[in-house]
């Protein structure tokens, strides 16, 4: 495995910047935002599609720096409701598919969207039981009239480029956990797997672990970052909750840098268990913790992951 960082962290500085920066981290690959809800600071596929000295540029930025590309990233709902969203992130997702393969890439990073609960819905819905009737009605819908088309559609596009990707669980998209990503991928297509954040996995309560070892060979990149669970406030309100993450005395659950949810051992475990189902890519760190800086939590998961990884790759393994 090699350790990666999400470059969307460090949008405030110019790509050029941000490369060396991370070089100089003991980083070894990288995943690049391309639009969608995360931007294109460093790098937008419209402008540079057509113009190889750029892409050729771009190449030779991340070898100069002994750096390799482990994913592009344009995390985004192309089946919103609104169109001209929908649009706007489809775009995004088809251009980043295309310079994927000018660079060489072979992985994108994508949510798989929700829509609304209609037609004439406005804002995506995303559906957590099912009584009354209604919501188990508008998650038939939006499966069979907008998400299996597209995808079958989209997974039809990626693999002609030879483009696999890898669909993150996110909680307010249809694909949310262990099954609704193994549906995706059998309706749509083998080309089409997982982008595993154990982060989103920790605050609904379930095991990353198992949830490893079920998805398996599916996984095709993965996010660093961790989630700590506030066990007053979950006592009280449960998972689901809607406060801003800046509200960080009163949520259930918070994002945080890797080791400040859970430790060691449980990333050992995590760590392992990839290794267990054949997963040998990148280690992309992601940082959303609102206690740390942005260096200061990029610093501490990298010296925590590298510790991890020397341990894991001691001779510990994993066995389900």
């Amino acid at each position: 495995m090699k350790l990666g960082v999400f470059l969307t962290l460090f949008r405030r500085h110019s790509f050029e910047e941000a490369i060396k920066y991370i070089s100089q981290k003991n980083i070894q690959m990288v995943e690049i935002a391309t639009g969608g809800y995360v931007g294109k600071h460093h790098l937008n596929p419209a402008r540079v599609l057509d113009k190889p000295n750029e892409i050729e540029r771009i190449k030779e930025l991340i070898q100069e720096h002994n750096l390799q590309i482990s994913a592009l990233s344009c995390h985004g709902n192309p089946l919103h409701p609104n169109k001209e969203t929908a649009q706007q992130h489809h775009e995004d997702f088809k251009n980043s598919v295309l310079l994927a393969r000018a660079l060489g890439v072979d992985t994108i990073v994508n949510f798989s969207g929700c829509p609304g609960e209609s037609e004439t819905s406005q804002r995506p819905v995303w559906i957590t039981c099912p009584w009354p009737n209604d919501f188990s009605e508008i998650v038939e819908w939006q499966w069979e009239e907008k998400v299996i088309p597209y995808w079958k559609d989209m997974s039809a596009f990626t693999k002609s480029r030879g483009i696999k990707v890898a669909v993150e669980p996110h909680p307010g998209f249809v694909v949310y956990n262990t099954e609704t990503a193994l549906r995706l991928r059998k309706e749509a297509g083998d080309n089409i797997g997982v982008n595993f954040d154990p982060s989103h996995l920790f605050w609904q309560g379930m095991n990353p672990v198992d949830s490893i070892l079920e998805l398996g060979e599916t996984i095709y990149h993965f996010h660093a970052k961790d989630t700590a669970i506030h066990p007053k406030n979950n006592r009280l309100n449960g998972v689901l909750d809607t406060k801003s993450y800046r509200d960080i005395a009163n949520r259930s659950w918070v994002f945080r840098t890797v080791g400040y949810g859970h430790g060691m051992d449980t990333w050992k475990e995590i760590i392992s268990a990839l290794r267990t189902v054949g997963y040998y890519g990148s280690i992309s760190i992601e940082h959303e913790d609102g206690l740390m800086s942005i260096q200061e939590g990029f610093q501490k998961a990298v010296d925590f992951l590298d510790e991890v990884l020397i341990k894991e790759t001691s001779g510990e393994m994993y066995w389900a």
